[in-house]
């Protein structure tokens, strides 16, 4: 169908609608689900899989069955109830009205069919499309209930590392503020009118930082859409990376935002749970 030699370091997607000009995005975006892509005669499905100048990439006309699905998966956790995995930036954690099959809901849920074709998946809770980090699903609706009805209470601690732009007056404080969503926008601002907006408590601390940028360990006290985002703009030190919040540059070629930990109570049993995963290494090369 189509082969080439990859004249740049980039991650796939990028490669790909560089050099496939006559087709558009989501018919790119089909080539990965559809297990038709190659690079060095091996299937590529991940978009953000990184690829090196002089790599051959060939895209076949038929789908080629890839053999272990959970390979494209980072999973950091799975029990008969549960499966938590690691989202990658620039994913969707579910579908829209313009991308039906290219969502974490979807690769989560091939890999759980692949074992057996009745499994099911239900997500608990989801992430911004270029967000990167910790994303529970449920296997079965009474889980996704248990979970998802209590979340505000049994939820003990949701962190994120964050790199923004600047430095902070303040290294460790507390951003309150009152957030309303404009639903013809389809953006989030910031309200000191406590009714008309809903309360967003955000807890930070700068962890390391250098003339341009701070690394940040951020605690949400409320989940609002867009919480973290909109309140280091409202600060002056809008997210790197961030298009709808900020001026979207990114030496990194992403938002540098990640949800790194999730502490809640198991409503099964009461007891305490907790997921992490480590620290984008691209964040570190931002604040070195």
């Amino acid at each position: 169908m189509e082969k080439f030699i990859s004249n740049e370091e980039d991650i796939l997607i990028n490669v790909l609608r560089n050099n496939l000009k006559k087709y558009s995005k989501n018919n790119i975006k089909s080539f990965l689900t559809k297990e038709m892509v190659l690079v060095n005669n091996k299937v590529q499905t991940r978009y953000d899989y990184l690829v090196h100048k002089t790599d051959t990439i060939e895209i076949r006309e038929t789908k080629i069955k890839v053999s272990k699905i959970k390979n494209d998966l980072n999973i950091i956790y799975e029990d008969e109830d549960l499966i938590v995995v690691n989202k990658p930036y620039g994913l969707l954690s579910i579908a829209t009205k313009e991308e039906k099959e290219y969502t974490l809901y979807h690769f989560v849920s091939s890999y759980l069919k692949e074992k057996n074709k009745n499994n099911k998946v239900f997500i608990i809770h989801r992430l911004d499309k270029d967000t990167s980090g910790i994303v529970i699903f449920a296997k079965n609706q009474k889980t996704k209930n248990m979970f998802q009805n209590n979340w505000d209470t049994i939820v003990r601690e949701r962190k994120y590392y964050a790199v923004v732009n600047g430095t902070l007056k303040d290294k460790a404080g507390t951003i309150k503020n009152y957030l309303v969503e404009n639903d013809k926008s389809f953006m989030v601002y910031s309200t000191k009118n406590k009714n008309e907006g809903k309360l967003s408590i955000t807890d930070y601390k700068v962890l390391k930082e250098n003339k341009d940028y701070s690394l940040l360990d951020i605690n949400i006290k409320t989940g609002r859409k867009n919480q973290i985002r909109v309140s280091f703009k409202e600060l002056g030190n809008p997210i790197v990376g961030d298009k709808k919040y900020g001026d979207g540059k990114s030496l990194i070629k992403r938002m540098a935002l990640h949800q790194y930990k999730i502490e809640l109570i198991d409503p099964r049993n009461n007891k305490k749970i907790m997921f992490k995963t480590e620290m984008p290494t691209s964040f570190k090369k931002l604040i070195k």
